[in-house]
């Protein structure tokens, strides 16, 4: 650094001790929300010796901290998805067709819990739980009447669904075939992340090694049949949600990016071939700064890993393409309008960090399922920053901002020790088996809810600036206990009226398959729910050969 900013800097520094001599701070050190101290002033020193082409770069090319496209929002805006399902088929389709109708420019499909875990709406497991958390969804007729005049040829799906993705997809691809809409052009994600399930989520239903085993099939299948379908959606929101930091979300994420990676290129797949498929997602929380860098690191880890650790000579293949989603467990039933500032901040922060994909939650889901108001204004969240904001009209603005750079070196280098650690247990199904990662989640998750309790960490609403809320008559959005018993009745139908010996047949197709590890196993589910198998019959037979995972509990 030259003398002249050398002695400009110790000027101002003599001036700020004068200075708090008579106005102390407002504490006495100041860290980011995952805890990296800062520092009161960020210059040109601290970024001194930075690379800036091996570091930095510029975006659309490697290591792609700037971006994966080269003009990023001013080619196009990033995909405004919007989480969405509730109820029976009928009724999210027809919030789909409403969401479409506003400017949502594609689905992602919220199941209820029984789907989630592979269990028919009829399943003593499904009792009292049909259409709560999001769409039932037991067969292709109920996926035909939820993707009812929705153009799969025009639209890009997202489905939030891990233990039974492989048939989720199959039912997908079924209902594209009737529309007239080969494999071929069907275009969305499948979160397909059974790792971070063991790790923070809890909806797994098989072991860790058949679970592998259906993700590299989908892997194996799509690449061959549905090249524009993203196979897997790595999963970093539900880490930070169950309380991570921002450098554990990170670290966590990518280690199991690397456990995919590995199982594939073990069953002998090209990573500069199914590589260009995978993506990632990752929360959005509230330090704003933070958050930022948190993107950018994650991004420029993750091409350094595929093509130092994996050899990926294919940049598409090192890019990491990510969706975000607001967080969730930032929301408070306190004051919920305050949601909706929280929600704008951390929605700028996920563009201003790049990303492909954007979820904006509601400001009433701390509270239910959100209404169709309150998604409206999320989604006019979005468009607001789309189109008026004015950050979309240069590409990574905050790029050359000393804090903001010296924080994307932090949270990476924090990052990769955890994955250097995770790779001297094994990697990440061991350090998953030991409780590494969970017990470092649940550390962070304590201490940030000490700080809450201590008021060291200042919530609005919550545990500052209380108010007599007054106003009780919000709309909230209740899903009816009538929805499961139609449910069941429409599934109690089909099974009548369908061709029992064809399901048979398919289904012990599966049996067998899944008793060997020499098949792939997609064609024949899709060949299963052609028939009109259930999810939970498929889900059934695979739980008779490959059993039922048992969770580690971590103290």
């Amino acid at each position: 650094m030259n003398k002249e900013y050398t002695e400009a800097k110790a000027r101002f520094e003599a001036g700020v001790m004068k200075t708090l001599q008579k106005n102390k701070e407002r504490k006495e050190a100041f860290t980011t929300g995952g805890g990296i101290p800062l520092e009161r002033l960020y210059g040109p020193d601290l970024t001194e010796g930075t690379d800036y082409i091996k570091e930095i770069g510029f975006p659309g090319e490697y290591p792609f901290t700037r971006g994966v496209q080269s003009t990023m929002f001013r080619g196009r805006f990033w995909t405004m998805r919007q989480y969405a399902g509730f109820a029976s088929a009928e009724e999210s389709n027809e919030r789909y067709r409403y969401l479409l109708a506003s400017g949502t420019t594609g689905l992602s499909v919220a199941f209820d819990l029984p789907t989630q875990i592979g269990y028919d709406s009829d399943d003593p497991m499904a009792q009292g739980e049909c259409g709560k958390v999001g769409v039932a969804i037991d067969s292709l007729k109920d996926m035909e009447i939820l993707f009812d005049q929705i153009p799969l040829d025009k639209v890009s799906t997202s489905m939030t669904i891990n233990a039974p993705a492989s048939v989720l997809l199959a039912m997908y691809i079924c209902v594209g075939e009737k529309q007239g809409v080969p494999m071929s052009e069907l275009s969305g994600t499948i979160q397909n992340d059974i790792l971070k399930e063991y790790i923070a989520r809890g909806t797994y239903i098989f072991p860790p090694k058949p679970s592998m085993r259906l993700i590299t099939d989908i892997f194996e299948f799509c690449s061959q049949n549905v090249p524009k379908w993203n196979t897997i959606s790595i999963s970093g929101y539900h880490i930070r949600e169950a309380g991570s930091t921002a450098a554990q979300e990170v670290a966590f994420t990518l280690a199991d990016g690397v456990a995919y990676v590995e199982a594939a290129r073990s069953k002998g797949l090209d990573p500069n071939v199914f590589g260009e498929r995978l993506s990632f997602f990752f929360n959005a929380h509230n330090d704003f700064l933070e958050e930022v860098a948190k993107f950018r690191a994650a991004r420029r880890m993750w091409a350094k890993i595929m093509k130092d650790r994996f050899g990926v000579t294919n940049p598409k293949a090192q890019m990491l393409r990510f969706h975000t989603q607001t967080g969730g467990s930032t929301l408070t039933a306190q004051q919920p309008e305050n949601n909706i500032v929280r929600v704008t901040m951390q929605a700028l922060a996920a563009v201003l960090g790049g990303t492909q994909s954007l979820h904006t939650n509601s400001m009433d889901e701390a509270l239910a399922l959100p209404s169709e108001k309150s998604v409206m204004i999320a989604l006019r969240t979005q468009q607001i920053i789309a189109y008026e904001s004015g950050v979309t009209n240069t590409v990574d603005p905050l790029a050359g901002s000393y804090v903001v750079e010296t924080l994307t070196n932090q949270i990476e280098e924090k990052a990769f020790e955890y994955i250097q650690q995770i790779d001297e247990m094994g990697g990440m199904l061991t350090a998953i088996e030991k409780g590494y990662v969970q017990k470092h989640i649940q550390d962070s998750a304590y201490e940030f809810q000490r700080a809450v309790e201590s008021k060291e960490a200042v919530v609005v609403g919550v545990n500052k600036f209380q108010i007599e809320e007054k106003n009780k008559d919000m709309k909230l959005l209740t899903v009816d206990a009538s929805v499961g018993e139609r449910q069941i009745k429409k599934l109690h139908e089909l099974r009548a009226t369908r061709d029992n010996i064809a399901v048979s047949n398919a289904l012990d197709a599966i049996r067998t398959a899944a008793s060997s590890e020499s098949q792939n196993l997609m064609p024949l589910i899709i060949d299963a729910v052609r028939a009109y198998a259930t999810e939970g019959e498929i889900c059934g037979v695979l739980r008779g050969i490959f059993g039922e995972y048992t969770e580690n509990i971590v103290l």
